[in-house]
C-alpha cells in the first residue's frame, strides 16, 4: 500500500456516527470524532466577488476521459481522472488523456482529487497528472486498490498521497465539503459524491444504476439523496450513458441465473468466458457457476490478472478452496473440469481472446466444442473488431455466446426511470449532464424538461466550457484550455494531430523518398535522384513508372538551376509539387513526398 506521510494541510475526514465503520488497510488520514453535519460557512465580504467554476475537461459529447473539475476561490478539485480509448483514426496511439494545462498552471489552487469507482475511464489518467502535479487522492478501497497497481507501474506510489474513505464519509476543505454516498454499479464500491460549496450543493452522480440486490455490499443509498435533496441541490451532474433507454437497467444476479443455465447445458465443454476485468461482479458468479458444478478457474490476460489479485487480496472476490490453477496448467485438466475468465471482450488486437482467436496464444488452442461466452456489449466503436473474433472462434469449432443470443451482459448504467428517480429525489435547481456523446446530453436535457425542468436551466455543455454560477444565476461563461493528448508508448503529447495526419497519408497512399546528392561548391548534382518507394508501388513492378519519376525529379532541379534557386527548402518544395502532381496524373494516388538533399564535398 502507497506510504502516506501526515500534513496539515491535508483536508478533515469526517464519518457520519451512523456509518462509522472499520477503515481498510489503506493508510490515510484518521477521522475527525463524528459530528452533526453542518450546513458550509457563509462566504465572507472577499468570496461574495468570487464566482463557483464547474467545467469537464473530458466525457461530455464523448465516451470515456471522465473529470470534472469545481472551482471556488483559491480552491480547485476535481472528482474523476480518466482515459479515453483510442478510435480507428488514431493510428498507433494506445491511449488518449485530458488536457491538463489549467491544471498545472494552477496548481497552487488544486487541492485534490475524489474519485467515484476504478473504471479506466474514471482512474486512468491519474499516473500522468500525478507526475505534473501531485495533490491528496480520496476514493474508496477497491478503488485505491486498482489505482495503486497503475501508480506502481508508472513507479509513483511512495509519493502518492492516497486517502481510504467509505461512503458517509465527509472531506473538509476551505470552500467546500465533499461527501461519499453509496450507489450501485458494474464495479464494487462505487459512490456519488455530494459537494457542499458557498452557494449550494453539487451533486456528481459518478456512474450508476439502481439495483436492488447487488452481488457485494449494500443498495444504492436512496435516503441519503432523499435527504440531499430536501435540504436543497443547486446543480446535478448526472451521466447520461443509457438516457436513451427506456425503463430499468436489469440487476446484476439475473446474468447469474443465464451462467447457471449454459453451465449446466455445457457439462461436456471447456468453457471461456470474455468480460471486463473490473466487473468484479461478473467474475464472482462465474466463479459460483464453475464451484458448483466442480470446474476449476484458470485467469487469462493481464489486467485481468492484476484485477483478481488485488480484488481478492481486498476481500471483493470469495474465493473456494484450491478453485484458482495456472493458466500454463490446464491441459492437465478434462475440458468439463476446467474455466477460462479472460481478458478480450472488446475484441483488442492484442488480448488474450484475439490471440486465441488466431491460433496465436502461447497456452490455449481453441478446438471443436468449446464454448465461448462474450459477457459485455460493445463499447461504441468496437462492433467490427468483436465480430471479427466472433467469426475467427466460429471457424475453429467454438460455440460462441455473446448479447443477442444469451442475456449474458447487464449494463452499470442507469436507463431513463432510474435517471428520474434521481431527479425526483435531489430536485435540483440546474442540470448539467455528463458522461454522453451529444446525442445523449441533448436526450438527458428533453429528459429533465419533461419532467417540469426549465430547459434555460439545463446545461448541455463541451469540454473547458465554464459553468458559472453566483447566488442568483447561472450561465456558460469563457472556457480554459481543453482537448485531447495521446499517449504512444511512453511518448506523452508528443504526438499531434499533425502526425496522426501523417500516418493516416501513410497508410493510405504510401511513402516516396527522393535521395539527391549536390556538390557543395558548384551545386551541380553529382548523385541520383534515388527513388525509395514504400507502402506506394512495387518498385520491381512498376520499372516504368520510376524511370518517368526520376526524369519529373531532374526537370525539377533543372528547373531550381536554370533560376538560381539554391535555397534547399525551396528546392524540396518545387521537387514536392512535381512529383506529387505527375504522380496523381499517373496513379489517382498521393503518396507522402519527403526529398532529401544531401551536401556532398569533394
Amino acid at each position: 500500500m502507497a506510504k502516506i506521510t501526515e500534513k496539515k494541510q491535508l483536508p478533515q475526514v469526517e464519518t457520519k456516527a451512523s456509518e462509522k465503520k472499520q477503515l481498510p488497510q489503506v493508510k490515510h488520514r484518521k477521522s475527525a470524532a463524528p459530528k452533526k453535519p453542518t450546513k458550509p460557512a457563509k462566504s465572507d465580504k472577499s468570496d461574495k466577488s468570487d464566482r463557483l467554476k464547474i467545467f469537464s475537461l473530458g466525457g461530455l459529447q464523448e465516451i470515456g476521459k471522465n473529470i470534472t473539475a469545481i472551482e471556488f476561490g483559491d480552491e480547485i478539485i476535481i472528482i474523476d481522472c480518466g482515459v479515453a480509448f483510442p478510435q480507428d483514426d488514431m493510428l498507433g496511439i494506445d491511449l488518449v488523456i485530458p488536457d491538463f494545462t489549467y491544471l498545472q498552471k494552477n496548481k497552487d489552487k488544486f487541492k485534490a482529487v475524489f474519485l467515484t469507482h476504478g473504471h479506466e475511464d474514471h482512474i486512468g489518467s491519474l499516473p500522468y497528472l500525478l507526475k505534473e502535479v501531485n495533490v491528496p487522492i480520496y476514493g474508496t478501497r477497491l478503488t485505491l486498490g486498482l489505482l495503486e497497481n497503475k501508480l506502481r507501474e508508472h513507479k509513483l506510489l511512495d509519493n502518492a498521497q492516497l486517502n481510504c474513505v467509505s461512503a458517509g464519509e465527509t472531506v473538509k476543505l476551505k470552500n467546500f465539503s465533499v461527501e461519499f454516498i453509496r450507489v450501485t454499479h458494474s464495479i464494487a464500491d462505487s459512490v456519488a459524491i455530494a459537494v457542499k460549496t458557498p452557494f449550494g450543493t453539487i451533486v456528481h452522480s459518478g456512474d450508476f444504476k439502481v439495483d436492488y440486490t447487488p452481488i457485494h455490499g449494500e443498495s444504492i443509498d436512496l435516503q441519503r439523496f432523499a435527504e440531499i435533496g430536501r435540504e436543497g441541490v443547486l446543480l446535478f451532474m448526472c451521466e447520461s450513458t443509457n438516457v436513451e433507454q427506456k425503463g430499468y437497467t436489469m440487476c446484476e444476479r439475473s446474468v447469474g441465473e443465464i451462467f447457471e443455465k449454459i453451465f449446466a447445458e455445457s457439462e461436456e465443454q471447456r468453457i471461456m468466458v470474455a468480460t471486463f476485468s473490473s466487473n468484479i461482479h461478473r467474475i464472482q458468479q462465474i466463479i459460483n457457476s464453475a464451484h458448483k458444478h466442480g470446474r476449476k478457474i484458470a485467469i487469462n490476460g493481464r489486467s485481468m490478472e492484476n484485477t483478481f489479485k488485488c480484488a481478492s487480496e481486498l476481500g471483493y472476490l470469495k474465493l473456494p478452496k484450491d478453485i484458482i490453477v495456472n493458466i500454463v496448467n490446464i491441459n492437465n485438466y478434462t475440458d468439463k473440469e476446467i474455466v477460462i475468465i479472460t481478458t478480450g471482450s472488446q475484441g483488442e488486437p492484442m488480448s488474450a481472446l484475439s490471440r486465441m482467436s488466431l491460433s496465436e496464444h502461447r497456452y490455449v488452442a481453441i478446438k471443436p466444442g468449446d464454448k465461448v461466452i462474450i459477457s459485455a456489449s460493445p463499447i461504441p466503436g468496437n462492433e467490427k473488431t468483436i465480430t471479427k473474433v466472433i467469426n475467427e472462434l466460429m471457424k475453429k469449432g467454438a460455440d460462441v455466446i455473446y448479447e443477442g443470443l444469451y442475456d449474458v451482459h447487464v449494463s452499470g448504467h442507469a436507463k431513463q426511470e432510474e435517471i428520474k428517480l434521481m431527479h425526483a429525489l435531489l430536485k435540483p435547481k440546474y442540470l448539467m449532464p455528463i458522461h454522453g456523446e451529444y446525442k445523449h446530453l441533448v436526450c438527458h436535457k428533453n429528459l429533465a424538461v419533461s419532467m417540469g425542468m426549465n430547459k434555460d436551466d439545463v446545461f448541455v455543455m463541451g469540454i473547458g466550457e465554464i459553468l458559472e454560477i453566483t447566488n442568483k444565476s447561472a450561465k456558460i461563461n469563457g472556457a480554459v484550455p481543453s482537448g485531447q493528448v495521446f499517449v504512444d508508448g511512453i511518448g506523452v503529447g508528443d504526438v499531434g494531430s499533425i502526425v496522426i495526419r501523417d500516418r493516416k497519408l501513410l497508410s493510405q497512399d504510401g511513402l516516396m523518398v527522393i535521395v539527391v546528392g549536390i556538390e557543395r561548391e558548384t551545386g551541380q548534382i553529382v548523385s541520383g535522384p534515388d527513388i525509395i518507394s514504400r507502402g506506394f508501388v512495387y518498385v520491381r513492378e512498376a520499372e516504368d513508372l520510376m524511370i518517368e519519376a526520376r526524369s519529373v525529379v531532374r526537370a525539377a532541379l533543372d528547373r531550381c538551376e536554370q533560376n538560381n534557386i539554391t535555397e534547399w527548402s525551396s528546392m524540396k518544395n518545387i521537387i514536392r509539387d512535381a512529383l506529387k502532381e505527375f504522380l496523381w496524373r499517373k496513379t489517382q494516388r498521393s503518396p507522402m513526398i519527403l526529398p532529401i538533399i544531401m551536401d556532398i564535398d569533394f
